[in-house]
């Protein structure tokens, strides 16, 4: 039909319409049209949009759309796709085409976990070329990079991307800055070298140092925040204090007025639970009325405070080390003491107690869920327990408004604001020794352990830690039992350190990137890791009996001679107190760790305790877990919201992490010329 074909105008001219349509398509404004894209600025919008618009548009700013496409894939958790987009861009970019597609090429290594290569491109980057939005970015991607050590230039970055972010972000960037400067240690505070004009950064290096002065008294914590304000008004922190730091000046004590105590009274677990409570029992009586533990220091004779005469020629027959002098059982003014860091310390003060009601639940007799609901309906304020561990893991799926101070904890460990988790547990004791070994030099350990879970678990704590620490590669090597020690002595042939890497979870294989022409290699996976041959191992962590230790020991000698640089280390496993002067002699100079009350700090408490158990010494250590579950009840608030709080106990210095696992750290001694002498 003619009419379906034609156009008629105004003057009644008629035209073809592809004519038509071909004028239309010369008027500006009438066609669809692709709008601009600022890869300079945020985005928020989906990675479909940014997909779509990326097809519609010219080839003059495809590569925008392509970059703010993969920022949105990175967001959403899409990493092949990203990655896919990334490898497609173009290779003639504009300068600030180049530099965003660096930035993303950072963020998409952080989200893949390969840190190496996201810092090797940030350093690369020209910061004065970004915008703000991108500032920000690149900011944020060197935290992250970090992956949550601190150190300055961390802290400097959070400190220039404060000022551009919005008023969400800047609460958390405060908070973040403040989870940095307090994981510093008083060895990194005091090689800091800062700017004469990096004010911000001093005014919060103040607040650390008055937070770390103050923090055990609230009232003068908060009079310190006060004229900190007055005198660093322009700092971040002075408007908005971190939440760590404001739960400090609003906690509320814990009541232990009425305490419920969760044990296995019936069945295998008992005698563990009876000596716990015990401890407890001491601790909230007052029989354990001391101050901090002091660091023993050795000397010829036994100090023995409740004995006028020696009891023995031996100076470490009722404790790992002898003391200078006698030590009172009590001390009525006990002062505030400092960490191997500097770090203030509260001395164990128990409160007075004797109004306090303990009650006593068995958990072999009724589910977890039924006891803390009758705990409650008891009208208990605190609950200290449960023992056993499949007990613990059911905490986290049992709803109870009352405070809970677990006596174990579980294999994954859910934050939760009303619950902290303590244990002697043997991968606390692997992540002590791996902070002292590293601190003594070493690079390259061995861990010697009995083949089996409990090797694997300690050797996977140990290496974690010592990844955190900046450390590589962890060896692990089994033996079995002791009739097979013995076999392979026989052989001659001693313990060679030959063992295999320790496999943690870990980030995924850098890979080489090549950004505008400029090629950056990986670094090798367990760059400095040690080989599996003898000839590198500088430090060897055992975990054994005494009597597998006594078979161990002189194979380690057997197998690599004298040779200095080898540092031998046991865990508490290895110790029992008393043991012989020929013992001794056969461990000289293995140092090992054990706790407190063992390591010499309280004389005459051991002998108490020692007495009470039989010398079992493992039931001993219960009952110092006990004592000191009474003191962290009674600082419940204090462990729970008090970043960096830390208690001089009985088990150890015990502080506790963001998901208020209790950690101990212990006193390491060491045999030398068949005596045992701390170590400083």
């Amino acid at each position: 039909m003619l009419s379906s074909l034609i156009v008629r105008t105004k003057s009644g001219r008629i035209i073809p319409v592809v004519l038509a349509a071909m004028l239309m398509a010369g008027c500006p404004g009438r066609a669809p049209q692709t709008p601009a894209a600022d890869i300079q600025a945020e985005a928020t919008s989906s990675s479909e949009y940014y997909l779509q618009q990326m097809q519609q548009s010219s080839d003059d700013n495809k590569a925008d759309w392509q970059l703010l496409a993969i920022r949105a894939l990175i967001r959403e958790g899409k990493l092949p796709q990203a990655a896919e987009l990334l490898g497609k861009l173009p290779q003639e970019l504009t300068d600030v085409q180049r530099q965003e597609q660096q930035l993303v090429s950072a963020e998409l290594y952080i989200a893949q976990k390969n840190m190496p290569n996201a810092s090797a491109i940030l350093s690369k980057l020209n910061i004065d070329s970004l915008s703000d939005s991108q500032k920000a970015r690149y900011y944020q991607a060197v935290i992250d990079a970090s992956q949550g050590k601190a150190s300055l230039p961390v802290i400097r970055a959070y400190i220039a991307q404060e000022p551009l972010l919005n008023d969400k972000q800047r609460v958390q960037n405060i908070n973040g800055t403040w989870a940095a400067l307090t994981q510093l240690t008083q060895a990194d505070l005091n090689s800091l070298v800062i700017n004469a004009d990096e004010n911000i950064l001093q005014g919060w290096l103040d607040l650390l140092r008055l937070y770390q002065d103050n923090k055990q008294d609230p009232s003068l914590l908060k009079a310190a925040i006060k004229d900190w304000q007055t005198r660093y008004p322009n700092n971040p922190a002075s408007k908005v204090l971190p939440t760590a730091l404001d739960n400090v000046l609003n906690f509320k004590q814990a009541s232990t007025s009425n305490v419920a105590l969760l044990l296995p009274m019936n069945g295998q677990a008992q005698v563990f639970a009876n000596a716990i409570q015990a401890g407890f029992n001491a601790a909230k009586n007052g029989a354990i009325t001391q101050s901090a533990p002091t660091q023993p220091q050795p000397a010829a004779a036994p100090s023995d405070a409740n004995a006028t005469q020696p009891t023995t020629t031996d100076p470490n027959a009722n404790g790992a080390v002898s003391t200078s002098g006698a030590q009172p059982a009590a001390e009525t003014a006990p002062t505030a003491q400092a960490d191997a860091d500097g770090m203030p310390i509260a001395p164990i003060v128990p409160p007075s107690a004797s109004n306090a009601q303990i009650k006593v639940y068995d958990t072999s007799s009724q589910p977890l869920p039924a006891l803390l609901a009758q705990a409650k309906q008891d009208g208990a304020t605190l609950v200290v327990g449960p023992l056993l561990k499949e007990n613990v893991d059911q905490l986290s799926t049992t709803s109870t408004p009352l405070n809970v101070l677990a006596l174990n904890q579980p294999e994954q460990v859910q934050n939760n604001p009303n619950i902290c988790y303590f244990a002697l547990s043997p991968e606390n004791e692997a992540r002590d020794a791996a902070k002292h070994i590293w601190e003594q030099g070493k690079r390259s350990p061995l861990i010697l352990a009995p083949r089996g879970s409990l090797g694997d678990r300690v050797a996977k704590a140990f290496a974690q830690e010592w990844q955190q620490l900046g450390g590589s590669t962890v060896l692990q090597q089994g033996f079995g039992s002791t009739g097979e020690l013995r076999q392979a002595i026989n052989g001659g042939s001693g313990i060679r350190m030959t063992g295999q890497p320790v496999s943690v979870a870990a980030a995924s294989q850098p890979q080489s990137v090549t950004i505008a022409g400029l090629t950056i290699p990986a670094p090798p996976a367990d760059a400095g890791a040690v080989s599996t041959s003898s000839g590198n191992v500088d430090a060897v962590y055992i975990i054994a009996t005494p009597a597998e230790l006594t078979l161990i020991k002189p194979m380690i000698d057997l197998a690599n001679g004298s040779r200095n640089g080898l540092g031998l280390y046991a865990s508490s496993r290895s110790y029992q107190a008393g043991s012989g002067p020929d013992f001794r002699l056969e461990m000289d100079g293995l140092q090992f760790s054990d706790i407190p009350l063992l390591a010499g700090g309280n004389p005459a408490l051991l002998q108490q305790a020692a007495s009470q158990f039989k010398n079992d010494y493992s039931l001993v250590r219960l009952y110092a877990m006990g004592a000191d579950a009474w003191v962290l009840a009674n600082h419940f608030s204090q462990m729970r919201q008090i970043g960096g709080f830390q208690l001089n106990g009985s088990t150890g210095v015990l502080s506790a992490d963001s998901n208020c696992v209790i950690n101990r750290k212990l006193p390491w001694l060491q045999y030398r010329s068949g005596t045992i002498v701390p170590m400083q």
